[in-house]
């Protein structure tokens, strides 16, 4: 199965080597029939701490790091090249 990867924004940088990214996304209401937004944060490891606060991060899905980590962020390069 592949893994899924996933584009946000970073609202924490203060852990070490990880990042907190929340993740929107829109869907049409099923009464209303309106887009509504939602968002999700996700913590994410950035083993060289190279993401700020207030940046976009692709992350991707990996086996667990921690008890709240499951995700870990694209490097830099490869996400500039993987738009």
């Amino acid at each position: 199965m592949p893994k899924r990867i996933l584009e946000g924004v970073v609202v924490s940088d203060k852990g070490d080597k990880t990042v907190v990214v929340k993740v929107e996304r829109t869907f049409l209401h099923p009464v209303l029939k309106k887009p509504v937004r939602r968002s999700k944060k996700y913590h994410a490891h950035d083993e060289a701490n190279t993401y700020q606060a207030g940046e976009i991060a692709r992350i991707i899905e990996c086996a667990p790091r921690s008890k709240t980590k499951t995700w870990e962020v694209l490097p830099k390069a490869a996400a500039s090249q993987a738009s």
